[in-house]
């Protein structure tokens, strides 16, 4: 991202009467870590956001894969709108609610598969949240973790499908959740209560290309990609160094 285009998103931020920014969590707003438990929002990024909260022509959301336990344990010191678990729960206004219905029975099918390549391959984590199940590869070796994870990902072709379920291949990350569950879905039923005149919208996984894809015949929506790879993102940043500099710019 150029000056120029720092210089319009600043300028059309201020001019707008109805903003939404939408936020991921991990390798957006802090570094990946070995143990998820382990990152913490660092304390400049933290003011950043809470100026960013008081602004009552804002309204701010951050919109993690982490379940709701995990991402209040880090948030809870802020009073920010929260989507969890890909948009199966949110947090509005302090109060948690389920976005989706689910059964379960699905994870009964699946957490046998996932043991079996968590054998296989050291050092590697199976996660269990209320509405998903993810397989976590980012302390395994480079080339046996995706390795393992592309024969996961077959044999969990052979199984989704008779559960309506869907694979996210993440950041050494591997995710099962329901077909109606996903970052796409949640920004949609946000739109769908209400219009905004400004969108910024910033993720660095695969997991937030569906954001910016909803977001592509949006004129006055700026999609950012955090990283290298390729995204349906208009701009890209290279660090949370540059988000925070980026948002620290809004919030001034």
């Amino acid at each position: 991202m150029d000056n120029i285009t720092e210089a319009e998103i600043k300028e059309k931020f201020r001019s707008a009467k109805n903003r939404l920014v939408l936020l991921d969590y991990d390798g957006t707003l802090v570094n990946h870590t070995p143990l998820p438990e382990t990152a913490i929002l660092p304390e400049h990024m933290s003011d950043i956001i809470i100026k960013l909260v008081d602004n009552p022509q804002t309204k701010i959301f951050i919109i993690t894969g982490r379940g709701r336990s995990d991402i209040d344990k880090f948030l809870d010191h802020i009073p920010i709108n929260i989507i969890a678990e890909h948009g199966a729960m949110i947090k509005l206004e302090g109060v948690w609610k389920n976005q989706i219905i689910n059964n379960f029975s699905w994870k009964k099918a699946i957490l046998p598969v996932l043991k079996q390549i968590t054998d296989a391959c050291p050092e590697s984590y199976v996660e269990e949240k209320y509405f998903s199940l993810a397989w976590h590869y980012r302390n395994v070796d480079a080339d046996l973790g995706y390795s393992c994870s592309r024969e996961l990902i077959h044999l969990l072709k052979g199984i989704i499908h008779s559960y309506n379920l869907r694979i996210l291949d993440g950041n050494k990350v591997v995710e099962i959740l329901t077909n109606e569950t996903g970052k796409g879905s949640a920004v949609k039923k946000l739109f769908e209560q209400q219009a905004y005149d400004f969108v910024l919208s910033i993720g660095d996984d695969a997991t937030d290309e569906e954001m910016f894809e909803f977001f592509l015949n949006h004129q006055n929506a700026f999609t950012v990609k955090v990283g290298t790879g390729p995204t349906h993102a208009r701009y890209r940043l290279k660090s949370i160094n540059e988000v925070a500099s980026l948002l620290n710019k809004l919030s001034g």
